[in-house]
């Protein structure tokens, strides 16, 4: 199974005819992917099932027609076990960003939280999950593959947000204050904090 979000909307690309959700299924081979995520986009679709007899061919044939584009992420949790979160476009989020030419996408997870949130000594516990949503990339829409990894740091001294690109504010949350934030979070964000949560059940 495959989850793509448009505007916090799923679209969700399995091979199994059994439903977690309540959202109309259409086959894969029968439907205009624009029309549907044109759908979803606008509301009219809250979300969707796309039923796919060869799964990973499909997924395969989505990922090439809208030019993938990888970037990585971290959930970071300091010594007091809060997490680190961003506040940038009215909306609480973690840090992330995209890869770079030649880079790992270890390398690129790292360079983007300590960039956005000037910090240091971040390192990499474990690879949580992959995400994925659609944007607009100068007018053109695209798929964005995040790999989120759960991160671990010592840093103790004052965090700076990376204001060029928008980050108003830089911040450390505990449990009681990381779930204010994710009221007014982004799918993608509750998905990696519900996938870390099950880790540390």
């Amino acid at each position: 199974m495959y989850k793509v979000f448009v505007n916090d909307r799923p679209i969700i690309f399995t091979s199994s005819l059994i439903l977690e959700e309540d959202f109309p299924m259409l086959n894969f081979k029968d439907i205009s992917i624009p029309h549907v995520i044109n759908k979803v986009k606008a509301g009219n679709l809250k979300g969707v099932y796309l039923f796919c007899e060869e799964l990973e061919k499909d997924w395969g044939l989505f990922c090439s027609t809208y030019n993938i584009k990888e970037a990585g992420g971290g959930l970071v949790l300091n010594d007091k076990k809060e997490i680190l979160f961003i506040y940038r476009a009215r909306k609480w989020d973690l840090p992330k960003g995209r890869k770079a030419n030649n880079e790992a996408i270890e390398e690129t997870a790292i360079r983007e939280v300590q960039e956005e949130c000037g910090i240091s000594q971040v390192t990499i516990d474990r690879f949580l999950l992959n995400t994925y949503h659609m944007f607009y990339d100068k007018g053109t829409l695209r798929l964005k593959k995040i790999y989120w990894f759960l991160m671990k740091t010592s840093f103790t001294g004052e965090l700076t947000p990376l204001l060029e690109e928008g980050i108003k504010q830089v911040v450390f949350k505990n449990q009681e204050e990381t779930e204010v934030a994710l009221q007014n979070t982004y799918a993608n964000v509750k998905t990696v904090y519900q996938t870390y949560q099950a880790l540390a059940s």
